[in-house]
């Protein structure tokens, strides 16, 4: 049962739990009186994500002690790794309340302050539960986040309740059994969202995509009994926009590699290689809800990259909806080839800006490990445009070059291009210059999610398995979004 979320200029009377804020100082933030020498017996050490159940006050809740780290250094982050570690702490309490937001400093925003508590607290709460015969829940019904700053303290506890709403679907795609979800399933639950969220949404099944010619998308998914699907959807903003905004996501419900056939072990989390396309629905989702004032137009590219004797060979060549032609020479490279059309559709469509999300490359994990996102594009502009939403949603992003002299590993004997580079090296980078093939001269930004979009441990605000990446910072850019001013292409690229 998702949390409640409330606001009070005080503690509740009712309130069975209350978290505190502690510093490195270990002096409650909030004014309430703590015993330093208890808490540094206990090893409390008022670091971020700390926590420590004091037991009960007199007549009063059971107070819990939340690590802020150092008093002059909190920031969002800080609070949202503490909200996480109070829901951790009391899970079965029904009432409960905080005052982290006392030691937010003067220069944070209240607003965003309060939306991090908010975000903490509901994501650590987050458990997916559809297959357990005895689900252990977080049993939280209401938060009450004690503050003052009036409307913009309630605006940033809503917008934090609807972005985690946001990041909970998509955990929850990801999470699904691939036998479960499958491209048609996830299309059906694409036009359920889309419905109760008030998006336009189009559905192209086998037939339409072979009339649209997504030569890239049949061709991953002809090896599967389960037939590939393209989910176009369209917010709208209630006043005319002044631009518009194209997510592609991945959508691949399971990927065994083709005839390309992973090994065993590397088939085990491949239900999450559709966390792109998760994430963008998911941020679409809570688009009305947070009032985004751009046109935004998402396309989600569904498919099953499956063995049969109907699958793609190793040199086969498909023509992609652009009109290029790519030679497939390992069909473990699909992601790619099923968003170069959704790509194509995103510039025909004329949007100003495209991002795309994909958990493309095992490179990215090896660069950047499982918590930071690959981030490359071919507008400079738009690419700090996007790292500045994914600081302001809590999400670790890291600029990757696009090396011109790489492009060169992509030429084909018989094609236009082929979906591999020539060397085992900087594979995240030639797989970000096989998108850019498809991008034209439109502002174009690509997330590698490969490594944050899969947790192997409960830690903090993010649990094992399906994380919800990206989410945050598509609604962040979908809020604030820009149009990029004209400008050269990247220097590298």
């Amino acid at each position: 049962m998702p949390i409640a979320f409330v606001t009070a200029r005080a503690v509740p009377d009712d309130a069975e739990a209350l978290g505190v804020p502690v510093g490195t100082d270990l002096a409650a933030a909030d004014g309430t009186g703590l015993d330093r020498a208890f808490l540094e017996a206990q090893g409390f050490e008022g670091k971020r994500g700390q926590s420590l159940v004091l037991g009960p006050a007199a007549e009063g809740p059971v107070l819990v002690a939340l690590g802020v780290g150092d008093p002059a250094g909190v920031d969002a982050e800080a609070l949202r790794r503490a909200a996480a570690a109070f829901v951790r702490a009391v899970p079965k309490r029904g009432r409960v309340a905080t005052t982290l937001l006392a030691a937010a400093p003067d220069d944070l925003d209240v607003g965003l302050a309060a939306r991090a508590v908010t975000e903490g607290a509901a994501l650590a709460a987050y458990r997916y539960t559809e297959y357990k015969s005895d689900p252990d829940e977080v049993r939280i019904a209401e938060l009450t986040v004690v503050g003052t700053g009036g409307r913009k303290l309630a605006a940033g506890v809503e917008r934090g309740a609807a972005t985690s709403r946001a990041v909970a679907l998509a955990r929850d795609l990801v999470n699904t059994p691939p036998g479960d979800l499958t491209p048609k399933v996830f299309a059906q639950r694409a036009e359920q969202v889309a419905a109760e969220a008030g998006l336009g949404v189009e559905v192209l099944d086998e037939k339409a995509a072979k009339r649209e010619g997504l030569g890239g998308l049949l061709g991953v998914g002809q090896g599967s009994d389960n037939p590939p699907r393209l989910v176009r959807l369209v917010y709208e903003p209630e006043k005319a926009p002044r631009s518009t905004l194209g997510l592609v996501g991945k959508g691949i419900t399971f990927d065994s590699g083709g005839l390309s056939l992973k090994t065993s072990e590397g088939m085990m989390t491949m239900k999450n290689d559709m966390s792109g396309a998760a994430a963008v629905l998911a941020a679409m989702s809570v688009l009305p809800a947070v009032g985004a004032r751009t046109k935004v137009i998402g396309y989600l590219c569904l498919a099953e990259n499956m063995p049969s004797g109907k699958a793609i060979r190793p040199s086969d060549v498909l023509r992609i909806r652009n009109g290029k032609t790519v030679e497939v020479l390992n069909t473990d490279a699909e992601g790619r080839l099923v968003m170069a059309d959704g790509l194509s559709l995103a510039v025909e469509d004329g949007v100003d800006a495209i991002v795309d999300v994909a958990t493309l490359t095992g490179a990215c994990i090896v660069a950047l490990g499982d918590k930071v996102s690959g981030l490359m594009g071919n507008h400079e502009g738009f690419v700090e445009q996007v790292r500045a939403a994914a600081d302001r949603g809590g999400e670790q992003v890291w600029p990757l070059p696009l090396p011109a002299d790489y492009r060169k590993q992509l030429e084909s004997e018989v094609a236009d291009v082929k979906n591999i580079g020539s060397g085992r090296n900087a594979g995240a980078l030639t797989a970000g210059l096989f998108l850019k093939e498809f991008v034209s001269d439109v502002p174009w930004a690509h997330l590698d999610i490969a490594g944050p979009a899969r947790s192997e441990e409960d830690e903090g605000y993010t649990p094992r398995g399906g994380t919800g990446a990206a989410v945050r910072t598509l609604v962040e850019l979908a809020s604030g979004f820009t149009r990029p001013k004209p400008a050269k292409a990247t220097a590298q690229a």
